[in-house]
């Protein structure tokens, strides 16, 4: 037994890492607008975050966690030098998008990633990775975007001058607005724990059951679960240690939004998210789907012309492409240099 411990101790230690920092990037696009906004003291947010991110985990999130367990890549595979690899991999995809300031999706990188160990250990399930996961990240951001869109060109403008309007500083006048801010928040840390849980989790509940042996991999959705309880609390510490400076609203360097707007883009990007993890259990960027709704604001606003010259929008495109791409080819050499 101290052999297995001490064989999972680096995998284990890397994935609980990922979660700290995927659990302080996530309290942007759940909780900022209602910190911004003063409706929720800064210190329930961590406990409130960690508890609905446990909850998506554990009730939402099952699917999510068979594709990037067993999925792209079978469970033998998983051994804990590519279980570490692919861990590593993730995290300096993730740790390079932060030092340029573009929040990137932990998602799309953790699948990249497996695919390049998959890729190194001709184990790929192509069919998985392009008929079902890539087409999902090209639909649902277009899908993101046309519903805002649609819904800010031609249905908000018709309710002007009510909640609509509503900014931060007189936000306290309306206790409905305040609450559906907050529990939107909330829906929002539920999405996050339903689809993102299971980056960090996931690797590590397939190489677990890998190492157990033959009977773990026959039972590995209890595994699956105590995996997810070891990683989803790490969430919450990431948000109480890195969580608390975030003070802007999100999508703030891409075009001004009042609390309604910011409730509307919440609840619309958490609901695709989820229908995502739960239809077909696919790993789907937060961010690409709430960046894709801000723009759809912003040219409704400002125009196409303006919205594409913003230097944050051309910055979004650019990182998106490449930090997958990093952890597909890291992940890829360096399996290839030591199987």
């Amino acid at each position: 037994m101290s052999g297995l411990v001490h064989l999972l101790t680096i995998p284990f230690l890397l994935a609980m890492f990922l979660a700290i920092n995927m659990g302080g990037s996530g309290t942007s696009p759940s909780f900022s607008a209602a910190y911004g906004a003063n409706v929720i003291k800064r210190t329930l947010i961590p406990g409130l975050f960690g508890i609905m991110v446990l909850a998506g985990a554990l009730l939402a999130g099952k699917q999510v966690n068979l594709t990037l367990g067993v999925g792209l890549l079978e469970q033998h595979f998983f051994t804990p030098f590519n279980t570490s690899i692919i861990l590593l991999s993730i995290g300096l995809s993730l740790l390079a998008a932060n030092l340029l300031g573009v929040p990137q999706s932990t998602s799309q990188s953790t699948v990249l990633s497996i695919a390049g160990a998959a890729t190194a250990l001709d184990g790929l399930n192509t069919h998985k990775l392009f008929v079902e996961i890539i087409p999902t990240w090209i639909i649902l951001p277009i899908v993101s975007f046309a519903i805002m869109f649609a819904l800010s060109k031609w249905l908000f403008p018709l309710f002007e001058g009510k909640a609509f309007s509503v900014d931060y500083p007189r936000l306290n006048q309306h206790r409905g607005l305040k609450t559906l801010l907050i529990l939107s928040s909330m829906y929002v840390a539920f999405s996050i724990g339903a689809n993102n849980v299971a980056n960090a989790a996931a690797p590590i509940a397939s190489l677990t059951a890998n190492e157990l042996g033959r009977e773990a991999l026959d039972h590995f959705l209890p595994i699956i679960i105590l995996s997810v309880l070891v990683v989803a609390p790490c969430f919450a510490i990431g948000s109480s240690l890195l969580g608390h400076k975030v003070t802007r609203t999100t999508g703030k360097e891409i075009v001004a939004v009042n609390p309604f707007y910011a409730t509307i883009i919440a609840i619309l990007v958490a609901s695709l998210l989820i229908f995502a993890s739960v239809t077909k259990g696919i790993p789907t960027s937060l961010v690409q789907l709430n960046s894709a709704a801000f723009i759809a604001l912003s040219i409704t606003k400002n125009g196409v012309k303006e919205t594409f010259r913003n230097r944050t929008v051309k910055r979004f495109f650019t990182v998106w492409a490449v930090a997958p791409a990093f952890a597909y080819v890291l992940t890829y050499v360096l399996i290839q240099a030591f199987k």
